[in-house]
């Protein structure tokens, strides 16, 4: 559940070339968290993958997506054949 949720998180995210190592221990944390019955052992690695996810989309590329401004462009572009 918390696994499928941090791999999607991630391939959103796209730091898997930028930081293999973070991402490969945030799918271990999710995983334990998943696989664990203690509430403190959830509570500790909920807390440290916390941690880290914050770090991992702080090295996430920038992405570039278009907004209504560039929606416009794009329609007037297309209206006059360019």
């Amino acid at each position: 559940m918390i696994e499928d949720a941090i791999r999607l998180e991630l391939e959103q995210l796209g730091v898997e070339s930028v930081a293999p190592g973070q991402t490969a221990l945030a799918i271990s944390l999710a995983a334990a968290i998943d696989g664990a019955k203690a509430p403190t052992a959830k509570a500790v690695a909920g807390r440290e993958l916390r941690t880290l996810m914050q770090t991992l989309r702080e090295l996430a590329p920038v992405r570039s997506q278009g907004d209504q401004v560039d929606e416009l462009k794009a329609k007037r572009k297309a209206r006059r054949g360019a």
